[in-house]
């Protein structure tokens, strides 16, 4: 038997971190199966309202792409970039006409493994953190091997900013790729 390997480990963590933000925020998270992730979906999350400014819907799922890199982000100061490998990955992600909200959400780990994740009798630490992206509407790209993405530093992925996405959806307000705005 062996163990993970490194990337393997930094995708758990990222599942973990899905988990336990959706957890606070009273989701449920399922986490996709073989086919599912071969449409870029790695995990679905199911809100119930009623909504804080909600609309009609009482239900929202929002489909979920995990990424994780130790690799240090160029950060211009409002945000950050990540290269999402594989057009098929990133044209999933953009395409609008799929019913329900897809995101990308990337942790961001530090380098030093040593430093993913601390634990003690009070606490359990997990470094850094996550940041989404809706890539709904995002302009196709030439390059044939994936795409930048740019995640805002404003949209880092905590309880409160999920509730406020499902909030969103429950009025069918889908948020979308800055450049399509």
């Amino acid at each position: 038997m062996h163990a993970l390997s490194p990337p393997n480990i930094e995708s758990e963590l990222s599942y973990a971190y899905l988990h336990a933000v959706a957890s606070k925020a009273g989701m449920a998270c399922s986490v996709g199966s073989r086919h599912e992730d071969n449409n870029g979906v790695d995990a679905t999350l199911t809100a119930w309202g009623p909504f804080k400014n909600g609309g009609y819907l009482t239900e929202v799922d929002i489909k979920v792409q995990l990424k994780a890199t130790i690799a240090t982000p160029a950060d211009d100061g409002n945000n950050l970039s990540y290269f999402l490998s594989g057009v098929n990955r990133f044209n999933d992600l953009r395409t609008p006409t799929i019913d329900v909200a897809r995101i990308l959400l990337v942790l961001f780990l530090p380098a030093d493994a040593q430093e993913w994740l601390d634990h003690s009798e009070d606490e359990l630490a997990l470094r850094k953190c996550a940041y989404w992206q809706s890539l709904r509407g995002a302009p196709a790209t030439t390059n044939g091997s994936g795409a930048t993405v740019y995640l805002p530093k404003v949209q880092m992925f905590t309880p409160q900013a999920l509730t406020e996405i499902a909030s969103r959806l429950s009025r069918r307000d889908f948020p979308l790729y800055p450049a399509a705005v």
